[in-house]
């Protein structure tokens, strides 16, 4: 099991969380106590009882852990501003098993912007999983849709989960291959 930390944790509220890798969702009631596995893009997967569970950054409070704050964008800033803000939110988005953002791992092939006549964006993206049977596949992208619409000016973040081209480790970047040992 990959371990960023095996810091250990106390629930201190109720606290929904998702099963990985099947994806269920649940709830650990206060006082369940586990060890943190890993701990990127603000949210934490925690192993307790014998099986792990992602707690989204929203929740980090329950685990003693400081939510994420609030994103910034400069005043007037074009589509360019915010299209790289997108690419550096899906940054933030990882597999609960993988210690690897989604963008090296080769997931997202597509973020576009599109502005309204409201000054508000929209965002498109078209990504994938690296296996379309992946039960974390609808949190997965949940989790883009969440990050990239915490931008200030977005609207809507259309995330669209596609299987074509199907995802291979050449897609991965040089970094991702080198820490996964997919040479």
């Amino acid at each position: 099991m990959y371990s960023r930390s095996s810091e250990p944790v106390r629930f201190e509220r109720d606290c929904d969380v998702v099963m990985v890798p099947q994806g269920d969702k649940v709830t650990l009631p206060a006082g369940s106590v586990g060890y943190i596995t890993q701990a990127l893009g603000g949210s934490y997967t925690v192993f307790v009882e014998g099986n792990l569970f992602r707690v989204a950054g929203g929740d980090a409070d329950a685990i003693g852990k400081e939510p994420v704050p609030p994103l910034e964008l400069p005043e007037g800033a074009d589509d360019e501003a915010v299209e790289q803000m997108v690419w550096s939110q899906l940054r933030t988005c990882f597999d609960p098993e993988i210690p690897i953002n989604i963008v090296d791992l080769g997931l997202v092939y597509e973020a576009s912007v599109k502005s309204r006549e409201d000054g508000q964006r929209d965002i498109a993206i078209r990504m994938t999983l690296t296996a379309p049977a992946c039960g974390m596949g609808d949190i997965l992208v949940a989790d883009v849709r969440d990050k990239v619409e915490m931008i200030p000016t977005v609207a809507e973040a259309d995330v669209e989960l596609v299987f074509d081209p199907p995802w291979n480790r050449n897609m991965m970047s040089e970094i991702a291959r080198l820490e996964t040992g997919m040479l």
